[in-house]
């Protein structure tokens, strides 16, 4: 029955209608009901301007690629051309479907995606391509080490958008978490710059800051003091982030 109403899908006129088919197959999925033999179909879905439609078509994805990676490396093209779709929202959630594969076959096709969408001149696709890293070291460390992604990312703490910052920040802590330091790197020039944007950034973010300013040992006690100056906004805030 789904596969008759999938293949009628590019026929279906109401956008309802086709939102009500997807959900369907997504809903039998997250049952544990094994709907992979509708992959062809489901494939033939994504090619749709309707965002809650690709949104649920990249889950289906993501969720097979690991138990079936013969039909993940089908859709690979089709979520690299979404990479370059003119609406950033589904740039990002294209980018991360791709990132979400998690197949070791599959880092030739992730790496230049990934490096264009850290230039993205819209934030939510940079932040995007940020975690989308993370997934990169992890699923091949060997290929990250040779990338110059680190490099980037240290670029990247002096991004414009703050929650992209934040995840730069993350992501340099675990991908560095077996250097001598323990986590990223911080010299006077990062940790100065981060505290005096500290105050745009969320709790959570905060938080992220705040935890690197015990890894940092000032120059003297000047450089001390100065610290402290910035920080007075944070520690007089009732937050409790703070």
């Amino acid at each position: 029955e789904l596969r008759n109403l999938l293949r009628a899908f590019g026929t279906e006129r109401d956008p309802q209608r086709k939102r009500d088919i997807i959900k369907k197959v997504i809903a039998y999925m997250t049952l544990g009901i094994d709907v992979s033999r509708l992959f062809s179909e489901m494939m033939l879905a994504i090619e749709t301007r309707d965002l809650v439609i690709k949104k649920m078509v990249y889950l289906y994805l993501t969720n097979y690629a690991r138990t079936h990676p013969e039909l993940a490396q089908m859709c690979t093209n089709t979520l690299q051309k979404d990479c370059g779709n003119d609406d950033p929202m589904v740039r990002g959630l294209a980018l991360r479907a791709l990132c979400g594969l998690q197949l070791p076959q599959m880092v030739e096709y992730i790496a230049e995606p990934l490096r264009r969408s850290l230039q993205d001149g819209h934030a939510y696709v940079r932040k995007t391509g940020v975690m989308g890293i993370l997934k990169l070291y992890h699923l091949d460390p060997e290929s990250f080490e040779t990338s110059g992604f680190v490099d980037i990312l240290y670029d990247m703490l002096r991004d414009p958008d703050a929650s992209v910052v934040c995840n730069c920040i993350i992501v340099l802590n675990e991908v560095m978490q077996k250097s001598p330091n323990g986590g990223m790197a911080i010299n006077r020039a990062i940790m100065l710059h981060l505290l005096n944007r500290i105050v745009e950034f969320n709790e959570f973010a905060k938080v992220q800051v705040l935890e690197l300013v015990p890894r940092y040992i000032p120059a003297n006690e000047e450089e001390g003091f100065q610290i402290m100056n910035l920080l007075d906004p944070v520690l007089r805030s009732s937050s409790p982030a703070a």
